[in-house]
């Protein structure tokens, strides 16, 4: 099985994709962290049916991704996000110019509110 926080971020970009009784399993096994039986018996259904579902549920998450790449394209706008409120840091406290520190200050800023956004 693949790992549950991965999972979870791949449902966050594709779950509305999915069908209902897929989501309900997704939401239930990954992201409430339920076990196989206690999804299975809330839902009905026999563990492996919860497996079973998860796992084609999964798959489907797995080739969304790979189509789309939602998920890439976000974690690499975090990652740059991350340098330019670092650059700015740097810049902020290695300069003695008190506009060159406000101009970081406001990268600095502006970087960490898109960061937000995106969350």
């Amino acid at each position: 099985m693949n790992d549950k926080w991965e999972i979870s971020l791949l449902y966050d970009f594709y779950g509305g994709l999915l069908n209902e009784s897929q989501q309900k399993v997704v939401e239930l096994y990954v992201n409430s962290d339920l076990s196989y039986a206690e999804s299975a018996e809330i839902l009905g259904i026999s563990r492996q049916g919860v497996k079973d579902a998860l796992d084609r549920a999964t798959e489907k998450l797995y080739s969304f991704e790979e189509k789309l790449s939602l998920l890439k394209e976000y974690q690499q706008t975090q990652d740059a996000l991350e340098g330019i409120v670092e650059i700015a840091r740097q810049i902020r406290h290695s300069t003695n110019d008190d506009e060159i520190k406000e101009l970081a200050y406001e990268i600095e800023s502006i970087a960490d509110s898109i960061a937000d956004k995106e969350d």
